[in-house]
Formats: structure tokens, C-alpha cells, sequence
């Protein structure tokens, strides 16, 4: 199966100075990334001034000296400059005030449970002037720290230490597990009204903090934060200067229903495990996946011309790449399952599932995906095998099904029953439906209402940055691929003006894989918005050994600091003909 990508038409006081420092130092090292600017704005778009710089003025008496609508500050602390620890990485945090509240707090109608919107901010003593709404992934339903990592693996410059004031939330629901689903108004809340309730009071209590509001504000966040941030990009244009999404499902309900139909193909080829039930985690191995990424790099690498062991030309690559003709075909059973050879019927399978789910009148559900060397990559793997049963599976019966199921029904199979037994002919399209209750479809509040217009957003000069992983093992980077073509079409062929997008060759969702894919990109968005500065390439790094995470997938042939530019679609970066291969210096983006 080949999936060819679409064209389009071209204590205070004495910690202050040292914070103010590194923030300075900070953004100084971030802007260095910045390559390839271009800095003529066409006349239509407005040019917005850049930010500036204020003091903190109170932080601990913030609880009782504000009054917010419909929201109760829990705590407000003073925290230290110093390390700050999240997921395992410990960044050096500026001297900051750690506000922690709830807005919205409530009892729910229909399953009788507690609910609020939870937030915290962190409000750095020398701020920027810029605010930063932290949109987290997955179920949200965890108030995470916010630093403001919110692009890349191991962001270099978090927000935070960047000089941001950050904002992150559980947006509405205080678990990440999919029962919050039973609750109208939380999944109103998860779908595009936290941030809508959120963003006008975090602007007032930044305003209390350093007496006044932020000069540019900013969402960003990967995956389903990539999806909020696109959402805002169209519901609350008004409300943001810059938007970041990364690897955005922002056709999520398709793709979470995608994924259950993945797991049924995947049966077809998955011996029973303990429980006499498919064990998808086999259906295709770890070698197998790594064979058939050693076979798109034997016929794709040189496309971009560079013999490098990396794939940059992604559409030429679906082209040159045949699963059916280059991948050997196992001639008598593999017991092994050693990489030497797949079966007939795991290609058949895997041809289905990179061209996408189809119900019986042949039309697309979903959009299908690229052959792409990140298959190899263990997080793809996940998405494809693990994900659908332990994830997906509840997200749909509750989240993106109307009206949802019961607690009862659905504790009474299990995640990979309900995945098999899902129905693309009579429970897909629940996604689309209505109750008197659940007045709002799963679609209707989980995507952006019209994602192809974002003249309001354009209007008044705010910029968008879209990066998506061409081996994203759950949301596919060619809708993300199509919702561009459709802005430029939209906008008469100039959407660069204000929205780019970055393909990340070899990424998985969000990080990992064999990818450059250490990278920065909330500070070329800033200076896009306040310098005019449109951002032609980002540079991206290979976390090798030395790295602050190393990246265990990279492949042994590659330069351990590898740095690639990652280019605005549809270009492509290639090689210039001289020049180290390791070096982003040596590809143009064409």
C-alpha cells in the first residue's frame, strides 16, 4: 500500500538577579535555534509589538487580595530558585510563585460526583511580560507541573525558565480515567471550555501579580494539548498571540475509534495469550517492525541525497517503498519471529492498517498513516498494540460515544473485548450523535469548529506553529498534512503568512523513534509574533549519549548530536552536496 502525501499550492530580592539572568540567558540560548528567518510580513497581516519585562509584586497575599470569578486560590507559595524535577528531568527553575486553585467547583447531575476545574500557575519574579497556557495531553484529569515543556523531547528552554507566567490544569476532571464522560458539562470542559473559562481568569491573576495584564499570551501543548491548542487557534483567537500544537488529535474521536478498529485487525494475526484472548503485543514483533524500518531506509534514504540512514523525502518515500515487494514474505512459518521475514497475512494486515479504516460502503474513517523508519520505534508500537485496549477503548465508551456507557456494562468486559466487538456501521457514528442530556455531540466538542478559517486569528497578527512525528502511531500526520493543504486553499495560498507546518521525519508521538527530535520551538513562535520573524526551518537535535535523555533508538550509525532543520511543509530537507552530514548546516530546505 503506498499513501502518497498531498501537494498544495506554493526569597525574593536577592534571588532576582541571578532569575533575571537566566531567563535573559535562557531566551538568549533560544533564539539561537532560530534558523532560517525571513522577516518581510505581508501587508494584511498586523505586525504585534513584543512584550515587556515587569517585576512580580505579590505572591503570598494573592489569595486574599483578588477577587476571581467563580474561583477559590488554594495556595499561594513562594518557591525558591532551583532544580525542579518533572517526568525524571530536573530543569533549573527561576525564583517563581506557585499559585494552585479551582475554578468552577460543582456536583455533577448525572453520577453525583465532585467536580472543578483545577489549575496552578507559576509566576516567575522576573517575567517576560507573556503568558503561557500549558495544554496537557491525553485524559487530562492531573493538574501537572507547569514549566511550560511544550515542545520536543527534553525541551531545552521550558516556558518557565524562558521567563513565562505558565499556566497548566486537569481541565475540569480530577482523574485521568475516561468516567468523567458520564458528566455533560466535563466533557464540555475537557473538550474546549477549561481553556475558554481558564485563559480570562489566569490573565486577571497574572494582572494582580505584577499589576498588569500579559502583553502576549500563548497556548501550547503536544498531542491532546496539541489539540486544545488547536482548538483555541479557532474558538478563542481573540485570546492568543501564538499557538503551538504538536502532534495534534484534533479528529480525535476518529482516531480513538481508529484505534479500536487496529486492534481488530491485528487479531487476525495474534495467537491467544493466557486468557485464550488475541495477545496483539504479538501480532507483529519488535524485529519484525525493526526489519520492515531497515527496508524503507534501504530504498528511501538516499532520496533527500544523503546516504545518512535517516528519511527526509516522506511523500518520495511512499513511492519507493513497496511493503509487499521489499519486506521478504516468510515461505513456511516463522516460529522465531527473528526479522528475517514477515507473513503474507501480517502484510495484508499491516497494508489495511496504514491505509486506514473503511466501513462497508468504502469511505474513509479516518486517514490512513505513513511507511515511515519510526515504525521501529517502541512508542509507535504501543499505540498500535497496547494503547487501543488499556486507552482507547474507555475513552470511547465514555468520551466519544452519545450517550456514553455505563459504569456497569463497561466494567463487565474488558478493554480488548470492547475493542473487538466495536462496530464501525452502528457505533462509530455515535460520535456524531445528540441526547436531551448530552445536548453536544463527542465531534462537536472535541474538534475545532472550522479549522480551515483561521481569519480571525490572522487578523489581528497571531501566528500558529503546527509539528506532527511522521511516524505518530496514533494520530496520523497526514490529516494533519490535509488540514494544511486545506488552510492554504483557504487563505489563497498564504497561509504562511501566519500558520506553518513541521513534519518531524522518524518521530513518534510527540518524541522517541529514530528522529532529531530535540527541539524548540515556543521561542521562533515568539519572535514570528513580536519581531515579524517567520521561522523558515527549526533546528532539531538527536538526544545521543551526553544528552540530558538519551534517546536509546537512535541508530549506532548516526552522529550522537545529529541535528537536522525541520523544514515548513511541504519542503523538504535536502542535503546540499558538501558538507558534514551530521550538521543541519549541510541540508536546505527545497
Amino acid at each position: 500500500m503506498n499513501t502518497r502525501l498531498p501537494m498544495r499550492p506554493r526569597a525574593l530580592a536577592p534571588s532576582f538577579t541571578s532569575s533575571a539572568s537566566a531567563a535573559t540567558a535562557a531566551l538568549a540560548a533560544a533564539a539561537a535555534l532560530l534558523a532560517g528567518c525571513s522577516t518581510a510580513p505581508r501587508a494584511n497581516v498586523p505586525q504585534l509589538a513584543a512584550a515587556t519585562p515587569a517585576t512580580l509584586q505579590s505572591c503570598t497575599t494573592l489569595a486574599t487580595s483578588l477577587a476571581l470569578a467563580d474561583t477559590r486560590i488554594t495556595s499561594a507559595e513562594q518557591v525558591p530558585e532551583g532544580p525542579l524535577t518533572l517526568q525524571g528531568v530536573t530543569t533549573q527553575a527561576p525564583a517563581h510563585c506557585l499559585v494552585k486553585g479551582k475554578m468552577k467547583e460543582r456536583t455533577g447531575p448525572v453520577d453525583g460526583a465532585a467536580y472543578a476545574i483545577g489549575f496552578e500557575m507559576r509566576l516567575p519574579v522576573a517575567w517576560n511580560g507573556r503568558f503561557l497556557h500549558q495544554a496537557n495531553g491525553g485524559l487530562d484529569g492531573s493538574v501537572v507541573t507547569a514549566l511550560g515543556s511544550v515542545s520536543g523531547a527534553a525541551p531545552v528552554a521550558p516556558g518557565l525558565v524562558q521567563g513565562f507566567a505558565v499556566l497548566s490544569s486537569d481541565a475540569g476532571h480530577g482523574a485521568p480515567t475516561p468516567f468523567f464522560g458520564l458528566d455533560p458539562q466535563a466533557r464540555l470542559d475537557y473538550g474546549y471550555q477549561a481553556v475558554g473559562t481558564l485563559t480570562p481568569m489566569a490573565k486577571n491573576l497574572i494582572k494582580g501579580a505584577y499589576g498588569k495584564a500579559p502583553d502576549r499570551s500563548y497556548i501550547a501543548g503536544c498531542s491532546n494539548g496539541g489539540r486544545h491548542a488547536m482548538v483555541a487557534a479557532s474558538r478563542y483567537a481573540e485570546q492568543y498571540d501564538g499557538v503551538l500544537a504538536g502532534n495534534p488529535g484534533f479528529s480525535l474521536p476518529k482516531a480513538a475509534t481508529a484505534q479500536l478498529w487496529k486492534a481488530q485487525q491485528y487479531a487476525k494475526v495474534s495467537p491467544a495469550g493466557a486468557n485464550g484472548q488475541p495477545d496483539l503485543t504479538k501480532a507483529v514483533s519488535p524485529a519484525e517492525f525493526q526489519l520492515i524500518g531497515r527496508k524503507i531506509v534501504e530504498r528511501c534514504d538516499a532520496l533527500d541525497g544523503a546516504t545518512d540512514g535517516q528519511v527526509n523525502d516522506v511523500q518520495a518515500c511512499q513511492t519507493a517503498f513497496n511493503l509487499q515487494r521489499d519486506v521478504p514474505t516468510c515461505t513456511t512459518t516463522n516460529t522465531a519471529r527473528d526479522g528475517t521475514c514477515i507473513s503474507a497475512e501480517q502484510k495484508n494486515v499491516l497494508a489495511s492498517i496504514f491505509a486506514g479504516p473503511k466501513n462497508n460502503k468504502g469511505e474513509a474513517l479516518y486517514t490512513g498513516t505513513w511507511f515511515d523508519p519510526g515504525v521501529a520505534g517502541s512508542n509507535f508500537a504501543f499505540w498500535h498494540f497496547n494503547a487501543p485496549t488499556t486507552r482507547d477503548a474507555g475513552a470511547v465508551a465514555f468520551l466519544f460515544t452519545t450517550p456514553p456507557s455505563t459504569l456497569d456494562a463497561f466494567k463487565a468486559t474488558t478493554g480488548l473485548q470492547y475493542a473487538l466487538n466495536f462496530s464501525l456501521e452502528t457505533d462509530y457514528p455515535k460520535m456524531f450523535a445528540t441526547t436531551p442530556v448530552y445536548t453536544e455531540s463527542s465531534w462537536s466538542y472535541m474538534t475545532p469548529p472550522n479549522a480551515t478559517d483561521l481569519g480571525a486569528l490572522r487578523n489581528r497578527g497571531a501566528k500558529m506553529m503546527v509539528y506532527h512525528g511522521v511516524a505518530d502511531g496514533v494520530f496520523s500526520p497526514i490529516d494533519t498534512a490535509h488540514w494544511m493543504d486545506r488552510v492554504q486553499a483557504h487563505h489563497g495560498g498564504k497561509a504562511d503568512d501566519f500558520a506553518r507546518l513541521y513534519l518531524v521525519p522518524g518521530m513518534n508521538h510527540c518524541s522517541g523513534g529514530p528522529a532529531t527530535d530535540q527541539f524548540d520551538m515556543l521561542a521562533p513562535l515568539v519572535a514570528w509574533v513580536e519581531q515579524g520573524k517567520a521561522p523558515d526551518s527549526v533546528t532539531a537535535k538527536a538526544r545521543g549519549a551526553g544528552a540530558k535523555v538519551v534517546n536509546a533508538e537512535l541508530p549506532a550509525t548516526w552522529s550522537a548530536s545529529r541535528t537536522r532543520p525541520l523544514c515548513v511543509y511541504p519542503k523538504v530537507a535536502r542535503y546540499n552536496g558538501t558538507g558534514d552530514v551530521e550538521s543541519a548546516s549541510s541540508f536546505s530546505c527545497k
